[in-house]
């Protein structure tokens, strides 16, 4: 599967740059800008290049069915976003009982222009005592840019702006949706 990525990146014109690191069996991957689907279709060769296996969540409503099935098979998490259900918590649980889990998350929640980023993948790296590392999309170069960890201290607000400021150097697919700092 690896070598059908690369092939298939080579054919696309796309490029994976970095990696993350293969000592640390516990993190968060937090992924931008996310500003289309092809963000997610070109992930998951990316992800195979890179060698990580990692979980994500997605929308309930598309885990039904054969789709369902393929999604899930590939690491997805369904998420119903109409209720509340202690998501966050859960996820640490998950970190603390495991020996290595990767998650990976677009913080946007949406593929549309959000300032108002959800805060779950910060609240879970702290809970879980687990570091971020960084994956920028550019459309604008055709590069997946693995690996940049974020450094995280007590203060949410700015650890997260900046993440924002890394991640909005890249061009997602469709510029007016990304990430503005």
């Amino acid at each position: 599967m690896r070598t059908l990525s690369i092939w298939l990146f080579k054919l696309l014109g796309w490029k994976v740059e970095g990696a993350l690191p293969n000592d640390v069996k516990k993190f968060v991957v937090v992924v931008g800008p996310h500003t289309s689907f092809w963000d997610f279709i070109l992930g998951i060769p990316a992800r195979k290049i890179v060698g990580v296996q990692s979980k994500f969540f997605i929308k309930s409503s598309l885990c039904k069915g054969i789709l369902g099935k393929f999604l899930i098979s590939l690491g997805a998490i369904p998420v119903d976003r109409s209720k509340k259900t202690r998501l966050v918590d859960n996820v640490i649980d998950e970190f603390n009982s495991r020996s290595e889990l990767i998650m990976a998350v677009t913080p946007e929640g949406t593929r549309s222009y959000n300032e108002n980023w959800k805060t779950g993948f910060y609240r879970i790296a702290k809970g879980a005592n687990v570091p971020i590392y960084m994956v920028g999309i550019c459309f604008k170069t055709k590069r997946y840019i693995f690996g940049a960890k974020a450094t995280l201290t007590d203060d949410m607000d700015k650890d997260i702006y900046n993440i924002k400021k890394y991640l909005g150097q890249f061009q997602g697919k469709h510029p007016t949706k990304g990430i503005h700092v």
